[in-house]
């Protein structure tokens, strides 16, 4: 084959196992779901319709919508002509998305029904020529059951080098605009090759992608691993609980990813306790660090976690703690994944000795090519020998097991001494009365910057309506594990906490409502 990148990945699976299932949609008929064969012709016509609306190699094609196996079919058709796939965040304003559509240049749209205005007023004043709705056609929208229907499945490979541009993931916009990270074939492929040597894959794996796909980590750590791999993946359109335990169960799942807010509202189901998930083989939890209780309540049930860290521009992998070193290595991300390398440094470059707090860089074939149209980004995030500054603090400890300690940007100094949020916050989770919380650095006359953590409290944590839990009790438990400088100076109690759609709190939302107190 000429076409070298992921787009090729239909056909080659095609013809190893074509009547093996590839793509389950939970949300859609009750039927067998779709062969590799079968994705494979649906790949083809896809991409023939594109090139009928004008789409040629280069250009960028964005898709907004729920977990769909059309999602995954305009991933694959983009690879086949060498265009470039945007996935964009559904929680987004039209307006957000519309900078997305008009940074990218994005000459098409696919989209949900549902979100058929949004999507109209996002396209409105971008490039998008063309949109193309999952449903019937619309004012303004062709059908893409229709344009499926009346296209040819003639062969069609294309010579697509593992280096050109494969998609434009945009990063979470949690400071400023958000950044179009380009990430080639050979990024996604290498990344994947990390996943199956390090998670162990199988190609009789089910693979259940709940969380949204134009997460990095749901897309290129789950989904597209175990169609490498040739397994299934199970799609659901948005996160239940209740819902999760039962496919699992049903559908014998036996890969599962989430954030610990997802495994911990499983485990609050009653029943959490009846469900059978004797099928999981591997549950793996990244976007924040798995609470020590999490934990211990999934080992209860035989249940262990594959940890890691990861970020957008490196595809995502970076590290990745196995399962079995789940309770030895607590609180640790673990090592760089297998063809990934990382390290540990200064603020003058030197690397940080074991115990040392510095910034993690990383190298790999699965690092980024840069951001898309930002060049002074680009020539910031990566150094002159191709190493990606992350911009997150972190220490190994003797055995090279990294510890991340927070965000560059979210440390405060208090008093002359840094304090990491994130260290606070896991001393804070400890106490059984604490189910979310986020610290962060105001003002102080005398100290320059004190600590004011914004907790989340467990359901009956509270004696009644009107009578708060004892904060001062909350404090002085930090208080056995954390020196004094470290421990907030003030509390607010909230209902919630902001966050993005892969779950990652969002700091500067909390700062904006609380910096203040």
């Amino acid at each position: 084959m000429l076409n070298r990148g992921i787009g090729s990945w239909p056909a080659r699976r095609a013809r190893k196992t074509p009547d093996r299932i590839a793509i389950v949609h939970e949300d859609g008929p009750e039927d067998g779901g779709i062969t590799y064969r079968a994705l494979h012709q649906r790949v083809l016509r896809l991409a023939h319709a594109l090139r009928s609306l004008g789409v040629a190699r280069g250009d960028r094609i964005a898709h907004l919508g729920p977990n769909h196996p059309a999602y995954l079919e305009t991933l694959f058709a983009s690879g086949v002509l060498g265009a470039v796939f945007v996935p964009l965040n559904t929680r987004l304003a039209a307006a957000e998305l519309a900078y997305s559509l008009a940074d990218s240049g994005s000459t098409v749209l696919v989209h949900d029904p549902e979100l058929g205005d949004t999507a109209a007023e996002a396209a409105a004043d971008t490039g998008v020529r063309h949109r193309i709705t999952l449903g019937p056609a619309a004012p303004g929208a062709v059908g893409y059951d229709d344009l499926l229907a009346g296209a040819a499945a003639d062969p069609l490979d294309e010579a697509v080098a593992p280096d050109d541009p494969c998609m434009i993931m945009y990063t979470s916009g949690t400071t400023g605009r958000p950044k179009g990270a380009v990430l080639t074939h050979a990024n996604i492929t290498w990344n994947s090759v990390n996943v199956l040597v390090d998670s162990d894959l199988a190609a009789d794996e089910v693979t259940l992608v709940v969380a949204p796909l134009f997460h990095t980590a749901a897309l290129n750590m789950t989904c597209l691993p175990t169609l490498l791999k040739g397994g299934r993946v199970v799609l659901m359109g948005a996160f239940d609980a209740e819902r999760v335990l039962e496919v699992v169960e049903r559908r014998r799942v036996t890969y599962l990813f989430g954030v610990p807010t997802m495994y911990d509202a499983l485990a609050a189901r009653p029943r959490w306790t009846t469900t059978d998930l004797s099928s999981l083989r591997t549950l793996t939890c990244g976007g924040a660090p798995v609470p020590a209780r999490t934990i211990d309540t999934y080992l209860a049930r035989g249940l262990a976690f594959s940890q890691g860290y990861g970020m957008t521009e490196a595809s995502p992998g970076v590290l990745f703690l196995d399962r079995e070193q789940t309770s030895a290595k607590a609180g640790s991300a673990g090592v760089p994944h297998f063809f990934t390398d990382a390290r540990v440094v200064l603020p003058d470059g030197s690397a940080a000795r074991p115990g040392e707090r510095g910034e993690i860089l990383v190298n790999g074939p699965n690092i980024m090519a840069g951001y898309w149209n930002r060049p002074q980004d680009t020539a910031a995030a990566l150094t002159d020998d191709g190493w990606l500054r992350t911009g997150d603090v972190a220490r190994t400890d003797d055995d090279g097991y990294a510890y991340i300690v927070d965000r560059v940007k979210d440390m405060f100094v208090s008093g002359g001494e840094n304090v990491y949020p994130a260290e606070v916050e896991a001393a804070l989770l400890t106490h059984p009365a604490v189910r979310e919380c986020a610290v962060i650095g105001v003002p102080h006359e005398v100290w320059g910057e004190v600590g004011h953590a914004v907790l989340v409290l467990e359901p009956g944590a509270r004696a009644d309506a009107g009578a708060d839990v004892d904060v001062e009790e909350i404090l002085a438990h930090a208080r056995t594990l954390l020196a004094k400088y470290k421990i907030p100076r003030t509390v607010t109690l909230a209902e919630s906490l902001p966050r993005t759609a892969s779950g990652k709190i969002v700091k500067a939302a909390v700062r904006a409502s609380h910096a203040h107190p």
